[in-house]
Formats: structure tokens, C-alpha cells, sequence
């Protein structure tokens, strides 16, 4: 009897089409740690886990490992610096466009979310702004922080991806109107890919279909790859502007899918896409990361498919609470070699390294004075190991502190007499 059941579930799971999720992790050791923000939702500027974020969404980096954070359902612009510190960049005041700083207002709180933000090359902020009205124009916010509104295209709206090419040429995605538009650094619009007949038919420029393309990243070679959503598809767009189905099964699974090789692995649905220097492109996909790779691999570096919540630690084991939206509401970059992702139901930025080490306090983030003991610049929210050694050649671990503010005075509890000699390091 026990057989015949097991018989009997087995074929009622192929009748109905059920699917069992596979999920495979990344093998370089991804670990995910919070980098900003804490679990209370606000606007407070400071350091590191010191501060506080509602509902951080997109994430860029200028050229100086500097992170930008659209925040607060697109109302502000945060600024992160590489060592934590957080400011306001832009937004929060009442003044219209143009302005500058936090005299302005980016959004109307009456009508929901700002959409897309991208960094072009010459570290302009590009974001896509919600005005009340029908049309969503694009905001230009320059390096010192004065934002102007730019040219207002026909179907850019708050669901439209962005992404910006080596030449700083932007593309963006019309949502509705199921087309690729590039806007080239001359000032000219042109129709890149797309019929705008709604489909999923691969070919050149205009002979070609998609169904509700939102999010865009573009690679090394100036390759434009493109979140399908309605066929839940990557496409590929090279500059000679044909178009490739690379991954994805073209059906929704009812839940983030399966990891895989191409069309083999499925996607229910991305927020948004980056790219790194070596070929992969990235899948923000609201309660998991997921990467391809240039062979069309897809693997998961850190998440889950179907659990969200909030866990620092290994990739298998990190949990995320991003939210999943076609105005790209859940965003991540790549910076100082590692990734940063806005978690946003977490009100973190949370970042995620590779192969992660211990990392050695320099002597100017460290130093000593008439007390036995070190004062540590570091990171707040971070966990340092402090090691003494009566000879600079044997260490000896003292002591684990998480920093709660920078500077941080650590004082030894055991002096000893004679020497004594401290070195301080950044825990992963």
C-alpha cells in the first residue's frame, strides 16, 4: 500500500507540474557581513552600524569605492564612505529641481518610490524620478551633489532598468512599451533593440520581442543584458544589436527557481543586474544573490530561494528580507572587491566577500598611548581581535572587541612588566 501512494504522489506531482527547487552556492567562500545600518527604520547619519536607513533600495559606487543609497522610498540619497561613515547626500528638503544638496526634494511621498539609480563613469548620478505625473523623467545629480532634471523620454517610467556602457552612453528599458532605448553621450535617442511587440523572439534591433523588460546590466565588452520579466528570460544585447536568449527557462516557477547551466536554470524574478570586470553578471533577486558566469552558469552566492529574515555568516547560511518589485526595489554593486547589497525590509547594507581573511590594522588606524592598551580607527559594527607579544615575534590573541565607535580606546586588563607590544586585526 505505502508503494502504491508514493506511486500515486509521484504522478499527481508531473500532472501538475510541480518543481523542486535546486539550489547551488558559489564555492569562493562568500560570507555576508551588515556594513551600514541597523535594525531601527530612519534617516540617522553616523557610522557604520550606528546609523539608521528606511527601506535603502538601489546601491552604486563612484570611483572612490564611495557608495551611493537610494533611500527612504527614493526620497534621499545616502553617502557611505569606504570606512562606514554615512551622510546625506542629496534630497529631504523642499526646494525643486534644479538644487542642490539637501535643499531639494527628489520625490513625492504622496506617490510611492523613485525608481532605478545607476553611476555613469564620470560619477554622475543618474535616477529615475517619480514627479506625480504620468512620465518619470530622469534626475542628473552631479559629484557635489546639484541635481537637475534631464530629458523626459517617452516610456522611461518608475519599472524602466537603466545601466550605463564603457563610453557612458545610458540604455534604459520601456516596461510597457517592451523596447531597449540607448541615449549615446552626443545626445542622440535611439531605438536599440526591440519591435514593441510584446514576445520573446531573439534577432537584430527591431526584429525582435520582449515582454516587460525591466532591470539592465551591461559587461566589459558593452553587452547588454537584459531582465525579461514577462518571459522570465536574460537576454543579451551586443553592440551590433543582436539579441540572445542566454538563461532562463521562460516559465515562472512560483518561487526563485532552480541554478544551472543556460536555459536550464529558471528565475521567477530580479530587481536588479551588475556586472564585475571578469565577464559575471549578478542577480539581485530579493531574498538571494545569485551569479552567471561567462560559460551561462548560474549559482547562488548568498541567500535563499524561499527563506528571508536576517543572518550574517556563510552564503548558504546569510538570510536577506529585500523586497521583490519590477521599480527595482532591491539593488547591490560591486566596490572595493567586495558586494553591497541593499537590504531593505532589513533597513542594512549588507556586503558580501570572497575567500574572507583576517585583515591587519595598519599603523595609522592604530595607535598607543600612556595606558597599556590601543586606540583602534576602524569600522564600527565590525569585530576586531586585539594580539600582544613581548618580542614582535610571538602573538598572542588578548582579546575580541566589536567596535562601537571609532575612534576605540581598548585598555589591557593584564599589564605586565617590560615590553609589551599590540597589533590589532579586522576579523571577515
Amino acid at each position: 500500500m505505502k508503494l502504491k501512494i508514493l506511486i500515486l504522489l509521484i504522478a499527481v506531482a508531473v500532472m501538475f507540474g510541480w518543481h523542486v527547487e535546486a539550489q547551488t552556492y558559489d564555492t569562493n567562500g562568500d560570507y555576508v557581513q551588515t556594513f551600514a545600518g541597523s535594525a531601527f527604520s530612519g534617516h540617522l547619519d553616523g557610522q557604520g552600524t550606528q546609523t539608521m536607513f528606511a527601506n535603502p533600495s538601489q546601491v552604486v559606487a563612484d570611483t572612490s569605492s564611495n557608495l551611493f543609497v537610494l533611500d527612504g522610498d527614493g526620497l534621499l540619497i545616502r553617502k557611505i564612505t569606504p570606512n562606514a561613515t554615512v551622510s546625506t547626500f542629496a534630497g529631504g528638503g523642499t526646494g525643486s529641481l534644479p538644487g542642490c544638496g539637501t535643499n531639494i526634494a527628489l520625490g513625492n511621498p504622496n506617490v510611492g518610490t523613485s525608481g532605478a539609480m545607476i553611476i555613469d563613469h564620470s560619477n554622475v548620478l543618474w535616477l529615475v524620478y517619480n514627479n506625480g505625473n504620468n512620465d518619470s523623467p530622469f534626475v542628473r545629480i552631479t559629484p557635489n551633489g546639484c541635481a537637475s532634471l534631464s530629458t523626459n523620454f517617452n516610456g522611461l517610467s518608475l519599472q524602466s532598468g537603466v545601466c550605463v556602457d564603457s563610453e557612458n552612453n545610458i540604455y534604459f528599458s520601456t516596461y510597457y512599451g517592451n523596447q531597449i532605448y540607448c541615449w549615446r553621450t552626443s545626445g542622440v535617442l535611439e531605438l536599440f533593440a526591440g519591435s514593441g511587440n510584446g514576445g520573446a523572439i531573439d534577432g537584430n534591433g527591431i526584429f525582435t520581442s520582449f515582454n516587460h523588460p525591466t532591470a539592465l546590466a551591461c559587461d566589459e565588452a558593452n553587452n547588454i543584458y537584459v531582465w525579461d520579466s514577462g518571459n522570465y528570460l536574460i537576454r543579451r544585447i551586443d553592440q551590433n544589436q543582436n539579441v540572445t536568449t542566454i538563461t532562463g527557462a521562460g516559465t515562472d516557477f512560483s518561487s526563485s527557481g532552480v541554478d544551472g547551466v543556460g536555459t536550464n536554470a529558471t528565475f521567477n524574478n530580479i530587481s536588479s543586474m551588475f556586472s564585475d570586470n571578469d565577464g559575471n553578471i549578478y542577480f539581485v533577486c530579493g531574498t538571494c544573490i545569485r551569479k552567471m558566469d561567462a560559460q551561462t552558469n548560474v549559482v547562488t552566492m548568498a541567500g535563499s530561494f524561499t527563506q528571508s529574515g536576517y543572518t550574517n555568516g556563510a552564503g548558504n547560511l546569510a538570510r536577506f528580507n529585500g523586497v521583490f518589485g519590477a521599480d527595482g526595489s532591491s539593488g547591490a554593486c560591486m566596490a572595493q572587491g567586495m558586494i553591497f547589497v541593499g537590504d531593505s525590509g532589513n533597513n542594512r547594507i549588507r556586503n558580501i566577500t570572497f575567500n574572507p581573511q583576517p585583515q591587519v590594522v595598519t599603523g595609522a588606524n592604530l595607535g598607543i598611548g600612556t595606558y597599556a592598551g590601543v586606540t583602534i580607527n576602524g569600522v564600527v559594527g565590525r569585530t576586531y581581535q586585539i594580539q600582544s607579544s613581548p618580542d614582535l615575534s610571538n602573538w598572542t590573541t588578548v582579546a575580541t572587541v566589536l567596535l562601537t565607535s571609532s575612534p576605540y580606546l581598548w585598555i589591557d586588563q593584564n599589564p605586565i612588566s617590560g615590553n609589551k607590544f599590540y597589533s590589532a586585526v579586522l576579523l571577515p
